[in-house]
């Protein structure tokens, strides 16, 4: 597949927008357009598959390795993939958007805040054209999109000021209506704040469709396809509702693949369906712990995993097997099965790329296996003084700094979220399997 990727000068110029004004643009000419997200990211995937129809590909060398985004990238068919950067092009000490480009041999669209310059839009991207010889990345800034650009005169003075070798591929235009609500944690996802499709076309417009696709090009194919892996006889029951939903794409596949799988809303107070294991992805609970606390699910939930009924939890999966979560509004019971008090802070507690090592064999790794996965929670864990961990934390915070993974009978609550390129939902269904 055809694809580019859309990087920013700094976190914050709008490359969410833009991405979606880009799509908006390549569709509105033909173009079977798909996109993906540089770096873990649940929330700007949303936004692009309520633009797209499809979903958002996560594309991030630590949790997946070059293979496996170059795997991922190629998914699904379409045309072309356009790929919404995180931060800044260069920033990350692990995976950055340079990295995610570089793997996959796309060129970059620069997306740069114009709202107060013009010929100093110019070399700003020769600087981030240039430093990439410094930094000794082969990536190849091929132009600009101008965010916050006005048309006529400010328009026309970018474009102009462009050195040779850096094109103009128009501009998103200045509109309140532009703007994607935001909360803890980043935006509002795309179904509860979607871009007002008047104010997304009129965007369209100002962006140079033509000379995207000429930019464009085929991304690295992986040299591994990967192996195929035997379907289990598993039965995995999903939560899926509004508290329960950051999950890759990829890990609702690879389990659809290996296992049967069911869903359910502990919001709504779904019963726990009949299966031999439970997922809950990480979310929202903090904005539904009455809700749950008052549903009865994560009651059924907790005296399940008491008979041994294996669960994994992350990040918010983990607050709801938790003893208890107190928001703003108070204290909530949660499932009770982990040996810990869940609080909401005003400011995040953990952001970054992870590494965990397996201290026993456990639900997602095997005795001394490592994890790679992601970490972002405003949350704060107080486990018992007799809680038992699952992991040691080489890279990250997890739980208390050293650890990660509150396990109780056969239940396992992690802060890090993985892909399913880890390995860890390979591992999950087969235990069910044994």
């Amino acid at each position: 597949m055809r694809g580019l990727v859309l990087g920013g000068t700094a976190s914050g110029v709008g490359k969410t927008v833009a991405t979606l004004a880009v799509c908006r643009a390549l569709a509105d000419a033909g173009v079977d357009v798909r996109a993906g997200k540089a770096g873990p990211d649940f929330i700007d995937p949303s936004h692009h598959r309520a633009v797209t129809g499809h979903p958002s590909r996560t594309l991030d060398p630590w949790l997946e390795g070059t293979a496996g985004i170059r795997r991922n990238f190629d998914r699904d068919g379409g045309d072309l993939r356009v790929v919404e950067g995180v931060m800044g092009l260069y920033d990350g000490s692990v995976s950055s958007t340079a990295d995610v480009a570089a793997a996959l041999d796309l060129p970059v669209v620069l997306v740069v805040d114009a709202a107060a310059g013009m010929e100093s839009v110019a070399a700003t991207a020769l600087g981030f054209r240039e430093y990439a010889t410094h930094a000794g990345q082969d990536i190849d800034v091929v132009g600009v999109l101008a965010q916050q650009a006005h048309g006529g005169r400010h328009a026309d003075g970018i474009r102009e000021a462009l050195p040779d070798g850096l094109a103009w591929f128009g501009r998103i235009p200045p509109d309140p209506a532009l703007e994607i609500p935001e909360r803890h944690l980043g935006l509002h996802l795309g179904d509860e704040a979607p871009l007002p499709d008047e104010a997304l076309a009129t965007a369209a417009e100002g962006v140079r469709a033509d000379r995207l696709l000429d930019a464009a090009r085929e991304a690295g194919r992986p040299e591994d396809p990967g192996r195929e892996r035997e379907r289990t006889g598993a039965r995995v029951a999903v939560a899926r509702d509004a508290a329960f939903r950051f999950c890759y794409p990829a890990t609702r596949e690879r389990l659809r693949e290996r296992a049967t799988v069911t869903t359910f809303s502990p919001v709504a107070g779904d019963p726990v369906p009949d299966c031999d294991g439970v997922y809950l992805p990480g979310g929202y609970p903090e904005l539904h712990a009455a809700a749950l606390a008052d549903g009865g699910t994560l009651d059924a939930l907790g005296a399940r995993a008491a008979d041994g009924l294996p669960v994994l939890g992350e990040c918010g999966g983990l607050m709801a097997l938790a003893e208890s979560l107190t928001t703003d509004d108070g204290t909530h019971a949660m499932a009770g099965v982990l040996p810990a008090e869940i609080g909401m802070r005003d400011r995040y507690r953990a952001l970054d790329h992870v590494e965990l090592a397996a201290r026993d064999r456990t639900l997602t790794a095997d005795a001394g296996g490592t994890l790679r996965g992601h970490e972002f929670h405003y949350s704060e864990a107080t486990p018992a003084r007799d809680a038992r961990f699952a992991f040691d934390v080489r890279r990250g915070d997890g739980i208390d700094g050293d650890h990660d993974g509150l396990t109780e009978y056969r239940t396992l609550g992690t802060y890090a979220h993985v892909h399913a390129a880890s390995g860890a939902f390979d591992r999950f269904v087969e235990v069910l399997d044994g």
